[in-house]
């Protein structure tokens, strides 16, 4: 999509327009962050799905982004709070410039390093980048993170007591005057007069970091089979889930730029029952210029900008998965909040169960994590950095040399940037750079892509779970090919069959053996 085409006034690309505004007719929110309307006689922009009474065609314009929007002098709706929406699903697809750039943006690298680190980081001339995001965005990279400075600064100040200049700086703003003059273009209002209107009183706790969010998602959620799948990799000491299943907390450590943080992220009700398109988060950190990026992890470790339709609509096109989609609407494919660390963990998962590798995590962290200055519930430690593994024994783990070997390798490879796996690595060389190591392999390697780095599309052949999904289906690897670019939801979904599988036999195999 070009700048043209993002800022379209009527009778231009009608058939593009035409399904943009009859989203915004029937408040679809499927396409909530894919983009965003404006309208030229309130000067106010909105999410596809706002409720206020919809606009006249001819008053109406289209922005792929939500800095697009603020560049052309719109304001945020404050009815629908656009700057809130999903992001779009389209930067998890697609491995090109723009995708990988705008991962990195969303982690907040353009306000640590500037643009010219972005740049460096991708690998183009910032002149590359910015005309490529202009180009497909409608606004550049300083735009881009301008927008995500003022979302983050509008939470602070409506969630938290931290005193305005404080939340000017956190946000990433370099003076007060900047922040001001942005949340006056962004939200018609003084950062005053946002808190004031904020409906609700700033959480008393937020000095001390503990910040309450709604994380947004679009479509149908499976949390049960999400929450199911962290909890049974959950590594104590890192992270710890609590509750029955419908009512659980997950909570776990993060290492963040800045400081360090907890994450407490809440199962909704089955079904969704008094509950909208979100999952309650509450986040503590020690320093609050970490929120942005904090969140961006909760958010790819939960798939939150995921589109679940277009995934089902696609892969329940295939009769052999279209039960299995049928049966777990909105499913997802659970990305990581450390990609360095998902690596660790997926080379202690080679040839182990899933409760062993578990319990391997368990010990390389009480061995080499890094404590909590104290102990909060059951979380004790930040996972172990590539620095502290590489030199490593390891001979707490109880591991084959080999694999001890791997895993050193490994976090030397992750430490010296031979292996990179930030949020805007590319896909294609990282998991080339993971193959090369001894000891990686390519379901090592695929696994890592599909968590770490988030990419929808892999596949997994030599994975056992897989096979016999697939043998229990009557179908082949083959079929695979025509399940792009989704195949890491399917990866899931057979995953997900043989572990309702097994526990459907054990349940049966329970009530045979019990004395009638």
């Amino acid at each position: 999509m070009t700048a043209s085409a993002a800022d379209s006034p009527p009778g231009s690309a009608p058939d593009l327009d035409d399904v943009r505004y009859q989203a915004v007719r029937s408040r679809d929110a499927r396409f909530d962050g894919a983009f965003f309307t404006a309208v030229r006689t309130t000067g106010i922009y909105c999410r596809p799905s706002c409720p206020a009474v919809t606009p006249k065609r001819a008053n109406v314009r289209f922005y792929p982004s939500a800095a697009a929007a603020q560049r052309a002098g719109f304001r945020a709706c404050r009815r629908c709070r656009p700057d809130a929406a999903p992001g779009s699903a389209q930067w998890n697809v697609r491995a090109d410039l723009t995708g990988r750039a705008m991962r990195l943006i969303d982690d907040g690298v353009v306000d640590r390093e500037g643009v010219a680190g972005l740049a460096a980081r991708l690998g183009y001339s910032t002149r590359q980048v910015h005309r490529q995001l202009t180009e497909e965005l409608g606004a550049g990279p300083v735009a881009l993170a301008r927008a995500r400075r003022a979302h983050t600064a509008r939470i602070l100040l409506q969630t938290t007591a931290l005193p305005i200049t404080e939340v000017a700086f956190a946000a990433g703003f370099a003076s007060v005057r900047q922040f001001n003059d942005t949340i006056r273009a962004v939200y018609a209002r003084t950062p005053g007069e946002l808190r004031t209107h904020a409906g609700r009183r700033p959480d008393a706790g937020a000095g001390t970091g503990a910040i309450p969010l709604r994380l947004a998602h679009r479509g149908p959620y499976a949390a049960a089979q999400v929450f199911g799948f962290l909890e049974r990799r959950a590594i104590a000491g890192v992270e710890e889930v609590t509750g029955a299943p419908g009512a659980r907390l997950y909570r776990r450590t993060l290492r963040l730029p800045y400081g360090t943080g907890v994450a407490e992220v809440a199962e909704p009700p089955a079904g969704g029952r008094g509950h909208g398109a979100w999952l309650d988060c509450r986040l503590h950190l020690t320093d609050p210029r970490d929120l942005a990026t904090a969140v961006q992890r909760v958010r790819r470790l939960f798939d939150l900008d995921a589109d679940p339709c277009a995934v089902a609509a696609h892969l329940g096109a295939d009769p052999r998965l279209a039960p299995l989609v049928a049966a777990r609407p909105g499913l997802r494919s659970p990305g990581a909040a450390d990609g360095e660390e998902l690596a660790v963990r997926a080379v202690l998962g080679q040839q182990v169960t899933v409760a062993a590798a578990a319990r391997l995590g368990a010990r390389l962290v009480a061995a080499y994590g890094k404590p909590l200055p104290a102990p909060d519930g059951g979380l004790t430690h930040l996972f172990p950095d590539p620095d502290s593994l590489a030199g490593a024994d390891l001979a707490e783990l109880g591991m084959p040399d080999a694999r001890r070997r791997t895993l050193r390798t490994l976090a030397t490879a992750l430490a010296d940037g031979t292996v990179a796996l930030d949020a805007g690595a590319d896909r294609d060389e990282a998991e080339r750079a993971l193959v090369a190591l001894p000891g990686i392999g390519p379901w090592t390697a695929g696994y890592v892509r599909m968590r770490a780095l988030g990419d929808p599309d892999v596949f997994l052949p030599g994975d056992a779970g897989v096979r016999h999904g697939l043998t229990a289906l009557g179908g082949a690897l083959a079929d695979a090919a025509a399940w792009r670019p989704w195949r890491s939801y399917a990866l899931h979904h057979l995953w997900q069959h043989a572990t309702d599988t097994a526990a459907t036999a054990a349940t049966a195999a329970r009530r045979t053996r019990t004395p009638r």
